[in-house]
Formats: C-alpha cells, sequence, structure tokens
C-alpha cells in the first residue's frame, strides 16, 4: 500500500455563529504520520471529517495527492475511516465486517469472491485476528472489535487512513497494546494516517509530526519532541505533559525577579516587557541542598507514582510541580530547594502568551 499526500488550504468551517475551523492550513506528507491533538472542541474531529469528505468546508480547498477532493463524495476520495465506537456490524461474522467494503463495490473493483477472501484472510493475519474469522461481532472483546474495525478500513488498500480516536474506549492495558500495533502496522504499509486524540501521551508516542490545536486554530506544528521541549504557546506547554509545563509569573527589571528565585537572570533580553511567564518542565528541576539552589519553595504535597513520585511544591502564591526519581523523604511544609535545568526553560510573553524563545545557559 502507499500513501498519498494531503494539503489543506484556509479551511473554515461554522456550524451558526460557532467557528468550528478556523482558517487551518496542513500539510501531510506522503505516508506520514500526524497527530490531531487538542480538547474537546477545538475543530479536531471537524477538520478529519472535512478529510474525510462527511462535512464540506464553508471555505477553503482540500487535497489528496495533487487532486481538489473538496466537492468530491466520500466515496470518491479513497479514503478510510476508523471511528470512535468502531461502528461493527453486530449481525455479520468478523470476515463479512472486514470484507463488507470490498463486497458492496466488487463489481466496480472488479473483485471475485477468491480476491476478497485473500485479502480479508491477509489483513486479518496482520492483525492477529485470523482465527477469529468466522466469530459474529458481538462475541468479541473490545479491543477485538477495534482489531476489526481497523481491518476494515484497511482491506480497501486506502491512501489515506482517517481514525477518530480509535482507542479511547479500550482498557488501559489493552490501549497500550494496540497503540504500538497500530504504528508498526502505518510504518509497514506507508499508508498516509491522520489521527485524532485529545490525548497527548498517545500523540506523543504516535506522531511524526502533531498539530496542537485549540479554537478552531493549528497553535503549533512540529514533531513531537520539539512540540513538549520548545513550546510556542502557553497552551501547548500546558495541554502537552504529564504533568504540564510549570508557568511562573515574572517581573522584569535589570533582572528577572520570580518568586522564589535565588540567582539573578539577566533582564536585557526583554526590554519592553514589565511582566513573562517562565515556563519549566517538572523533570527539568532537582532536590538539591540550599547551597546549590536556583528555587526555594515548600512541600506542598507528595504523590507516590512507584518508579518516580511528583513533588507539589508552594512557591508564595505559586503551586509548582517536580517530577522525581530521587529517593527522598520529603513531608508537606518541609523547605525544598530545586535546581533547574535552564537550557530547557522557556520564557512566554503575557499579553500574546507566545513563546519568547529558549534562556538558555546565559543566566549566571
Amino acid at each position: 500500500m502507499r500513501g498519498a499526500s494531503i494539503r489543506l488550504v484556509d479551511i473554515t468551517k461554522r456550524f451558526r455563529s460557532v467557528v468550528a475551523v478556523d482558517r487551518v492550513n496542513l500539510e501531510v506528507d506522503r505516508g506520514e504520520f500526524i497527530v490531531l491533538l487538542g480538547p474537546s472542541g477545538c475543530g479536531k474531529t471537524t477538520t478529519l471529517r472535512i478529510i474525510a469528505g462527511l462535512e464540506t468546508p464553508d471555505e477553503g480547498r482540500v487535497y489528496i495527492g495533487d487532486v481538489d477532493v473538496t466537492d468530491l463524495e466520500p466515496g470518491e476520495r479513497d479514503v478510510a475511516m476508523v471511528f470512535q465506537d468502531y461502528a461493527i456490524y453486530p449481525h455479520m461474522t468478523v470476515f463479512d465486517n472486514i470484507a463488507f467494503p470490498l463486497t458492496v463495490k466488487a463489481r466496480k473493483l472488479r473483485l471475485t469472491k477468491k480476491d476478497i477472501e485473500e485479502r480479508v484472510v491477509r489483513v486479518a493475519k496482520m492483525l492477529g485476528i485470523d482465527h477469529l474469522l468466522d466469530r459474529k461481532a458481538t462475541q468479541l472483546s473490545g479491543g477485538q472489535q477495534q482489531r476489526v474495525a481497523v481491518a476494515r478500513a484497511l482491506v480497501r488498500e486506502p491512501k489515506v487512513w482517517l481514525m477518530d480516536e480509535p482507542l479511547s474506549n479500550l482498557d488501559a492495558l489493552i490501549r497500550l497494546q494496540v497503540r504500538a500495533e497500530l504504528k508498526k502496522l502505518q510504518k509497514d504499509l506507508g499508508i498516509t494516517t491522520v489521527y485524532v486524540t485529545h490525548d497527548q501521551t498517545e500523540a506523543l508516542s504516535l506522531a511524526d509530526r502533531i498539530a496542537v490545536m485549540n479554537k478552531g486554530r493549528v497553535i503549533q506544528l512540529g514533531p513531537p519532541q520539539e512540540i513538549y521541549d520548545d513550546p510556542k504557546h502557553v497552551f501547548v506547554a500546558t495541554f502537552v505533559g504529564t504533568p504540564p509545563m510549570n508557568i511562573i509569573e515574572c517581573r522584569v527589571g535589570e533582572v528577572v525577579e520570580c518568586p522564589g528565585l535565588k540567582r539573578r537572570l539577566p533582564g536585557d533580553r526583554l526590554k519592553g516587557l514589565n511582566k513573562v511567564y517562565l515556563g519549566i518542565r517538572p523533570e527539568y528541576m532537582e532536590v538539591v541542598d540550599e547551597k546549590e539552589g536556583d528555587l526555594e519553595g515548600v512541600v506542598y504535597v507528595v504523590e507516590p507514582l512507584g518508579s518516580e513520585r511528583i513533588i507539589n511544591v508552594r512557591i508564595d502564591d505559586t503551586l509548582i510541580k517536580v517530577r522525581t526519581t530521587q529517593e527522598l523523604t520529603l513531608q508537606p511544609g518541609d523547605r525544598i530547594y530545586l535546581r533547574v535545568n535552564w537550557k530547557k526553560a522557556v520564557f512566554f510573553d503575557p499579553s500574546t502568551e507566545q513563546a519568547l524563545g529558549k534562556l538558555l545557559a546565559a543566566t549566571s
């Protein structure tokens, strides 16, 4: 199977007075795995449905390969979609469910009964469900039903694979297993994939690139590590990551003055601003002795999480989180000192919430 590129040009979609998708421009390379990530109502599913042809944009054009498909019906776009609820036909066997897209178009596709059987068996083997082909869909577990839905999408050998939160109904352990299978399958087959989720862990593990969406717009597009380490907007910083990036409000003068900060940060790079936000990810801080500390605060609560722990620290009126694997005996009320990896810290403009750039190591 070979994928096709996707290009969205100035896509806008309104539902009455609500702008669901607001001038979205997006290019997906052939064979790429793109994740649309964002909270409920951000426009990600509407964007996916516009690619599929299930919604028509009020403005803008959709291209698959070099073809403008904006006005084409879904069946004419050579795309396959996997929905959140799987949409399995309960009265059919697994074989018939997978074969359905082929049987309804057998004449058009010039497929014989043998051709259909061979395709179904091949795809079922890929997904490890070939032993279930004679079962009714009602006899399957959630994970098995999800694999059937994926197989039904793949058996058509589409150019584009569209997935709308396909793992959200699965138990956590099964979700991890199927997630790994999906990633390997997509790479092996080379199908261009657009995947919608609100789960940032899922996005970070699956995507070649992530498009973080909010209020109908793409806020940032980039590889997972770039999205995580170099957020361009406060929304991205606080939506991506578990726990999310800590945001500390600071005053700017000749130096940057932040709550609990024990060292001088130069303010000359931030001329014209009275305030900035300082962003630091929870794992880029280390608990140290007082003399080595950059930030001083008080332990609010400690959350043990097996191999690591989350320390909630109150610094004046700000509550931040520190993720650590250090063996520590800390109690609420204990004074704590944190050394910051300044190469990973980011400044944000409070008025625009846009990133001003990395703080870097020049903070002495």
